[in-house]
């Protein structure tokens, strides 16, 4: 068969792939707990075709690499130039590496394939994610007969690591998801979430902590923070020494955070008005009211970040004005770039979610979380697959990923607004469009000073929809971009001396984040010493601290930090 002709196979059978073989694949995530994956992603692929020039000069370097690769192996061992093949069982084990060797080559013709196609931006965007899950789930690292580590290791060990592994994968499948980290050495309110505070209020959608000041005297105005809804709070305080939490309050904050209760089907009527007005708007009301402060500095982080803005307009809608500062971290208000999420949404998928659970039900826990960890499948699911399975580890213990196991369920009606209204619609940023609470959402009501963090390498939400944002929000903004992804770039204290962040000191916020970006600053470490300083300029005043939690009988001390919400599973 001649060249052309193998290529015109080749380009039949990529397309075989993506219908009918992917949609298998998809199955296989479905039973890992994926429904919401191969929900979004298993719409019938269109017929395609391709450009011929780019494919014809990917048939030459495929011949050229693969002749290459063949004269490698001839003369000695080929070289697998990527992490999952860089162990020296790979390189001393010719059949091992050749077998990755050309696996890494199909892995890039087929992503040359699919870059390719001739298709609109967000069908290629979902062929290229469909290529990427493949050629991560086909790995040869991932099965036991390819992987010359694991192999290696079950001779060193007699077979004990296979045993092991059996045992890992059995424990797994009886907790329900798999483990990116010893979890049985963590344990919430005894080494995560530790700053010494109490409940003080509390009703069905949460409990409102507030934390012992550290400091004799602290800032007159109190600062609340709302958390991710899709998360619990305790990533704002891991561990002592990169605890968010525990820094305000070093710095003399007088600081409540908002504890999301873990939905159970008792919640399943629940909507995205509930969590505004009775626990956004509530929140700060009820810090308001146990400290006597008129006004407020508050901060939402992610989904916490939607909520605070959307309940901002709420209330500046109806004349109130109790917030005199807000902090956005990683946080879409302007849903117009959602990077890779967007190539889940369309019309077919939010009606879908809508008649699925838009009148009632939850959305589990472990299908967000599995969602998201197949948006990074090499580091966060075939990673483990490899470790705990075929070789038989442990993973080592790490806080972070703990809390990101620890998953929260969502009320179905909450979700479905959230998706028809935001990833579909992007109706939050059109003035009168999004009606919450019984009053149109004007965010260019939200007139107050407000500062902007976002992370260069955050896949969730993306730096340029972090940055969009500024173009919403009239009062006097500042914007900071930080290092590192969606999690990693927040939770990053000054003493760790860790990563660098960007400010531009004109102050100017032009129309794009890439033309602020060209004339941003880097500074080392921290984003947090930037931030401590623009906000202690809207605290107000020194007063003594307060002696104790709450105030009086009315918001009375209920039980110690971090409280029974945030410890109730999925």
């Amino acid at each position: 068969m001649n060249s052309e002709a193998q290529w015109g196979q080749s380009a039949q059978q990529f397309q075989h792939m993506l219908s009918e073989g992917w949609g298998k694949a998809l199955q296989a995530f479905q039973q890992l707990g994926l429904p919401s994956l191969p929900t979004a992603a298993a719409a019938p692929v269109p017929p395609i075709s391709f450009d011929t020039e780019k494919l014809q000069a990917l048939q030459q370097q495929y011949v050229k690499e693969a002749t290459d690769l063949w004269n490698a192996s001839l003369s000695g061992t080929p070289e697998a130039r990527d992490r999952r093949f860089a162990g020296e069982a790979w390189g001393s084990n010719p059949l091992a590496s050749f077998t990755a060797a050309v696996y890494l080559l199909n892995s890039r013709s087929l992503a040359g394939l699919a870059e390719a196609v001739e298709a609109d931006d967000k069908t290629r965007a979902r062929i290229r994610f469909a290529v990427e899950q493949w050629a991560a789930a086909s790995a040869p690292s991932n099965f036991l007969a390819f992987n010359a580590e694991a192999q290696k290791k079950a001779l060193e060990t007699q077979g004990e690591s296979i045993a092991k592994g059996l045992q890992n994968l059995m424990h797994d499948l009886q907790q329900g998801h798999m483990s990116q980290t010893d979890e049985s050495l963590f344990e919430v309110g005894r080494n995560v979430a530790t700053t010494e505070g109490a409940v003080v209020f509390e009703n069905e959608l949460f409990q409102l902590i507030e934390y012992k000041p550290l400091t004799a005297k602290v800032h007159e105005r109190p600062f609340l923070l709302i958390p991710p809804c899709i998360n619990k709070f305790y990533i704002l305080d891991l561990q002592p020494e990169n605890s968010l939490i525990r820094h305000l309050v070093a710095e003399g904050h007088r600081t409540f955070v908002v504890s999301w209760r873990n939905p159970d089907e008792s919640m399943g009527q629940k909507t995205w008005d509930d969590y505004i007005e009775h626990a956004a708007i509530q929140a700060i009301h009820t810090v308001q009211d146990i400290t006597d402060a008129k006004t407020l500095n508050a901060l939402g982080f992610c989904v916490g970040g939607t909520i605070l803005g959307t309940a901002l307009a709420v209330l500046a809608q109806r004349g109130e004005k109790p917030v005199e500062s807000a902090t956005f971290l990683t946080t879409f208000l302007d849903f117009s770039d959602t990077g890779i999420l967007d190539l889940f949404i369309d019309d077919a998928f939010v009606k879908f979610r809508e008649m699925q659970m838009g009148q009632g039900g939850l959305l589990k826990g472990q299908e967000l979380a599995s969602t998201f960890s197949f948006l990074r499948p090499n580091d966060l699911v075939w990673n483990y697959v490899v470790g705990n399975y075929l070789k038989g580890e442990t993973p080592p213990a790490f806080d972070l990923l703990y809390w990101n196991s620890d998953s929260t369920n969502l009320p179905g009606p909450f979700y479905a607004w959230y998706l028809r209204n935001t990833y579909f619609e992007n109706n939050l940023v059109k003035p009168g469009k999004a009606v919450v609470c019984g009053v149109p959402v004007d965010l260019g009501k939200v007139d107050i000073p407000v500062y902007l963090y976002g992370s260069r390498e955050d896949h969730i939400v993306p730096i340029t929809g972090a940055y969009a944002s500024t173009r919403h929000l009239p009062g006097k903004k500042r914007f900071v971009m930080g290092a590192s992804g969606h999690i990693a770039g927040v939770i990053n204290p000054p003493a760790k001396k860790k990563r660098s962040h960007w400010i531009r000191s004109d102050g100017k916020l032009p129309a794009t984040h890439a033309e602020w970006l060209a004339g941003a600053q880097e500074h080392a470490g921290s984003w947090w010493t930037d931030w401590t300083e623009w906000l202690a300029g809207h605290a107000g005043k020194l007063v003594p601290a307060p002696k104790t939690y709450g105030k009086g009988a009315k918001y009375k001390a209920i039980e110690p930090a971090p409280g029974r919400y945030v410890k109730q599973k999925a």
